[in-house]
């Protein structure tokens, strides 16, 4: 290597790692400033309960990787659990852990250990795990594009608002994005050279993405439309004689299966591991002497995996909520206008810059691969297909209610900007002046991304763009694309700053309020009493138009807090009537939090009251599914629920 090529390559691995520690930065400066999200209540817990107990009874929902990983510095630490408590003991049965397992992870967060501890120490292998996706890119886009290609998906990533949000998060959508650019990375490393290490490498990291999340089994699909694409347009390598191609298309099938092979022998070997002390209740049908528990123990990882994933796919339907509408479930461009409006400018400028370039490239008759370099055209090719079908899959999914659900597809398109350096390079070789003004105009709209994740440090989650109009980001989406529970701090600082001792706070989550706002009480913004008149009150911006029905508070001055994720109000003296103008609504009209017939708020916050009560409650939900399972739709009225015959 040319001493001026090692100059230059160790020039851009230092801005690489500049570009990641301002993200490390942004990213673990925001997440700092956060309380305890929605989800993270339970997959904290059940992270922890992974590895001190090997059983993986919580929150069966979701894959157990990212959970582990979080849990590590945890458990390391000595966080403290308390297995004879009855949330743990409830729950060796699926549809009892699925209330236990919130319980459970409240009490470990809130109540047995130091809540901001076991918080930060939890996101910071998350934090690294985003780090580690941005180094991913870093290398891979400049296999594609070279080092400014490279740096170039790298200023994208550690801008985006979405990977800034939710890259600290205890979730499962970092770890799948970044194990699905791996898989498919690999995947591309298989079809020229389907050697037993490239397999094995494109086996590991698929069961890394089927590890994380159950939507990496989108990533099946991916292959055999791949292999349907080579059948149009072939790639370099791939021969024209019939009979040699047959035999080269066998092997690559071949390799792909043994890959999918060992990604099914490493998840089983992960659950097999992690679920050894968990009762195998699910398999009692098998008996209980001595070979049919061995026989139970050795079927439970599949029956635990399959038994998830059905559950997923039952309960994958939820409301949506866009551009000030609200549906019974996902629509087919709900992904294409919040990625739209929750993009950089500059982002999506260069999308529609190498858009642009790309199209110039075919009309002009220049070769399709022609900007990229030799050995990485089959890795396009199967990014481009990854982005088809994923895009797809999110496009006809039922659940549509985040810009974190999109997260594979939008860094599949980063990495699909990473030629873009070079094709300007091509351009300035033919016309000086244009290829100078591309190369500006690429330069300014990297660097705008940068600055607008700068100026909008730390408040990521309510990130619109200049397309929103300036509205509000409640009227255009909700859920976390605007509040996930993180902002209750600003609630304790605006308390603070306006000398109340106590605020009636109406949040978008199940956690204790008063562990990250001391003077916050429980209130609801669709029931409010009386004597509530006059009182400053708190609400999440999802509960106006949404998540609940308390539009009326917009008749009365309110301040942001959180940049716009929850909002601070005066109540009026007197409070209208429920149903008059200026009032709340009537209870015919109420909404509650995620779609359900009841207030799941109120829910959990009677199970953390009364844990001793959550068998009870199981039993209530098993009479509402089967009764659900036998007529196949939802009740129209809700039956008593259980606590409203408690003292």
């Amino acid at each position: 290597m040319a001493a001026d090529d090692k100059k230059w390559n160790i020039l851009s691995g230092l801005a690489a790692g500049a570009l990641l520690l301002l993200m490390g930065v942004l990213a673990g400066g925001a997440a700092l400033r956060e309380s305890v999200t929605v989800d993270e209540l339970a997959h904290i817990g059940a992270g922890v309960t992974y590895l001190q107990k090997l059983d993986l009874r919580m929150n069966q929902e979701h894959p157990p990787l990212p959970k582990v990983l979080a849990a590590i510095p945890l458990v390391v630490r000595g966080v403290h659990a308390d297995y004879t408590h009855v949330s743990w003991t409830v729950s060796e049965r699926f549809l009892a852990a699925g209330i236990g397992e919130w319980v459970f992870g409240e009490m470990l967060l809130e109540r047995w250990n130091e809540p901001t501890s076991v918080l930060a120490w939890s996101r910071f292998p998350m934090l690294l795990l985003t780090l580690v996706l941005g180094w991913v890119v870093y290398v891979f886009a400049r296999r594609l594009g070279g080092t400014w290609g490279g740096l170039l998906c790298l200023t994208l990533f550690v801008s985006t608002p979405t990977f800034l949000t939710f890259g600290t998060l205890v979730h499962t959508d970092i770890s799948v994005t970044l194990f699905s650019l791996l898989t498919l990375w690999t995947f591309g490393e298989v079809v020229p050279e389907p050697s037993g290490k490239n397999v094995l490498w494109f086996g590991l990291s698929l069961a890394g993405a089927l590890l994380s999340k159950f939507t990496a089994g989108v990533l099946l699909f991916v292959f055999p439309v791949f292999a349907l694409s080579l059948r149009w347009w072939p790639v370099a390598g791939q021969p024209t004689d019939k009979g040699e191609l047959r035999a080269w298309r066998r092997k690559r099938r071949w390799a792909t299966f043994k890959g999918i092979l060992w990604a099914a022998l490493f998840v089983y070997g992960f659950y097999f591991v992690f679920s050894w002390n968990q009762p195998t209740i699910a398999l009692d049908s098998l008996g209980t002497n001595p070979a049919a528990m061995a026989l139970r123990r050795l079927l439970f990882p599949p029956v635990i995996y399959a038994r998830a994933v059905f559950w997923v796919l039952f309960s994958g339907v939820r409301p949506t909520f866009l551009l000030g509408h609200r549906y019974s479930h996902g629509m087919w461009f709900y992904f294409p206008v919040v990625f739209v409006l929750k993009s950089m400018l500059g982002f999506l400028g260069l999308l529609l810059l190498g858009l642009v370039m790309g199209a110039g490239r075919k009309w002009s008759g220049m070769p399709d691969v022609g900007a990229l370099p030799k050995g990485v055209q089959v890795h396009w090719r199967v990014l481009w297909v990854g982005l088809i079908v994923s895009t797809g899959a999110c496009m006809v999914s039922q659940l549509s209610i985040s810009i974190r659900h999109f997260t594979v597809p939008m860094v599949l398109l980063i990495m699909l900007l990473a030629p873009l350096p070079r094709m300007l390079g091509e351009l300035r070789e033919r016309t000086r002046a244009g290829g100078a003004v591309g190369i500006a105009l690429v330069a300014v709209l990297a660097l705008s991304c940068l600055v607008t994740a700068v100026r909008a440090y730390p408040y990521y989650f309510p990130y619109i763009n200049a397309l929103g109009g300036g509205r509000p980001a409640y009227t255009l989406v909700s859920d976390s694309n605007v509040d996930w529970n993180q902002a209750l701090p600003e609630v304790k600082r605006f308390a603070e700053q306006h000398g109340i001792p106590h605020i009636a706070v109406d949040a978008y989550g199940f956690s204790d309020l008063t562990v990250f706002a001391p003077q916050a009480e429980k209130w609801n913004c669709q029931k409010p009493a009386a004597g509530d008149a006059g009182k400053w009150v708190v609400l999440s911006a999802n509960f106006f138009l949404d998540g609940q029905n308390c539009e009326w508070l917009l008749k009365y001055p309110n301040e942001p807090l959180a940049h716009g994720s929850m909002y601070a109000l005066q109540l009026p003296t007197p409070i209208p009537e429920a149903g008059q103008p200026g009032g709340p609504p009537l209870p015919s009209d109420y909404r509650y939090l995620g779609g359900a017939l009841f207030d799941v708020k109120v829910f959990f916050q009677r199970m953390y009251d009364h844990p001793e009560k959550i068998q009870a409650v199981v039993t209530w939900m098993e009479d509402m599914f089967n009764t659900y399972r036998k007529t196949g739709k939802r009740p129209e009225k809700m039956p008593m629920l259980p606590w409203e015959e408690w003292k």
